[in-house]
């Protein structure tokens, strides 16, 4: 497929509009029955007459309640696409994830160790902490695969490996000890919890996201040569080292700070960019921007569905995106097998 800025900006504001459609629909959906009809009224109400459309429990749940969710759970599905992108470019492997070099694990330790502690009394504290945690683990596998300029990805692969095996027997000891009501927090955490979603959370994470997956973006270009070849990138002038590092780095940043506010959410960055790579095709140009803009309405589709499945109790939407996830692996398997 031929990528130009016209066809990248034309699928983005697709992609855009139907992000807008199913945010639309989320907000209408739920234990408090607004309907989508009063939510259409509401809106063009609102900008007729600001006092009029909604009334003031409608105004709290959707703005105070449900539209924070949405907007937290767009920003966490499009980061982790993006990421996914960058993991499966660099790896070269398909089957590769944001959580390939142990940040899941580390940032949940980080997670844990917040709650048993009680520092949740601050809303702050949890994800700080859990970013912490990501840091270090990011610290430690490129601290591990070090070799010098040169940057091994068989090397950092083995340093995540065994970096998230250690924190992931932390992360069991942890939950071994912990007998109260505090378990059931961290088993939210773990399978991915946007139910208490603030805008101050929107607020702190989202210049980091933007930030980003600015850099990644203007590093498309190389990235196409890089998995093309390295060699073929180097004599075309790439600074591959520089740029897989770079990338890498700024990718597990990413993936830190959404899942500092998030908990682990799994396999989202890898269905998310190997769909779009199959749509549009690898010019990451191109593959970028729809990744991200899809993960968007991904994770928002995701978490409603964990919202009203069995309302009014909600599921982790960690446990929606591994039932979508899981069956998709196995043909992403099967499919590199064959």
């Amino acid at each position: 497929m031929v990528v130009n800025l016209r066809k990248v900006v034309l699928i983005s504001l697709i992609l855009v509009f139907v992000f807008v459609v199913v945010a639309i629909l989320s907000i209408s959906l739920g234990t408090a029955d607004i309907g989508l009809i009063k939510i259409l009224r509401g809106i063009f109400g609102w900008v007729s007459d600001p006092v009029r459309g909604w009334t003031d429990t409608d105004r709290v749940i959707i703005f105070q309640v449900r539209l924070p969710r949405i907007i937290l759970a767009g920003i966490v599905g499009a980061t982790l696409s993006v990421s996914g992108v960058v993991f499966q470019a660099i790896f070269r492997n398909p089957l590769a994830d944001p959580y390939i070099l142990g940040i899941s694990s580390g940032s949940a330790v980080g997670a844990i160790l917040a709650i048993i502690s009680g520092a949740g009394l601050s809303f702050l504290s949890i994800p700080a902490a859990s970013f912490c945690g990501a840091l270090l683990t990011i610290m430690l596998v490129l601290g591990i695969a070090g070799t010098g300029y040169r940057f091994q990805t068989n090397t950092l692969l083995l340093a995540g490996v065994i970096v998230g095996s250690f924190f992931s027997a932390i992360i069991m000891f942890l939950v071994s000890i912990t007998q109260d009501e505090r378990l059931h927090s961290i088993i939210f955490w773990l399978m991915g919890d946007l139910s208490l979603s603030k805008y101050n959370e929107i607020i702190i994470v989202t210049p980091f996201v933007i930030i980003g997956c600015l850099i990644i973006y203007l590093h498309a270009h190389p990235l196409n040569l890089i998995v093309t070849g390295e060699e073929t990138a180097l004599q075309l002038g790439v600074e591959v080292e520089r740029v897989k590092r770079l990338l890498l780095i700024t990718a597990s940043l990413i993936t830190g700070v959404v899942v500092s506010v998030s908990g682990v959410i799994g396999f989202v960055g890898l269905i998310v960019p190997h769909m779009m790579r199959m749509v549009f095709g690898s010019d990451h140009r191109l593959l970028l921007p729809v990744s991200g803009l899809f993960g968007l309405s991904f994770l928002v589709v995701a978490d409603t569905i964990a919202r009203i499945i069995i309302a009014p109790v909600e599921l982790p939407v960690g446990v929606i995106t591994a039932i979508f996830g899981a069956p998709f692996f196995i043909y992403l398997l099967r499919r590199k097998g064959g």
